[in-house]
């Protein structure tokens, strides 16, 4: 009877141990899973913002590359446009004064030039 006992009281601890154990080792992997969980997401987190980061600074610099290239097209058109207002005003003075040297040729009675 002694040996009875004494064979469950050995299979109690044993099991109880073995039990506990098990509760350990799911606390622990819980512990672990949660870790990894908020390591996953602060990770995931950084991607993200390196990645708005890239984005952000790529619009940025075509913007700015846009800008130039507009305000490049601008100073040139406004260059030609400039000469060229320069030009006709230029042609248009010179017509004036024959106009004018014609004017008064005709009233001073001189012939036309042919």
């Amino acid at each position: 009877m002694q040996i009875r006992k004494l064979g469950s009281i050995v299979l109690a601890s044993a099991f109880t141990v073995f039990l506990s154990t098990g509760f350990a080792v799911a606390q622990d992997t819980a512990k672990q899973d949660i870790k990894a969980a908020g390591t996953d997401t602060k990770d995931a987190a950084k991607d993200t913002g390196h990645a708005v980061s890239t984005g952000s600074k790529k619009a940025y610099h075509k913007t700015a590359n846009g800008t130039k290239t507009a305000t490049d097209k601008t100073v040139s058109g406004t260059k030609t446009v400039g000469k060229d207002i320069g030009h006709g005003t230029k042609v248009a003075a010179k017509d004036t004064a024959n106009g004018t040297k014609k004017v008064g040729d005709k009233v001073a009675g001189k012939p036309d030039p042919q």
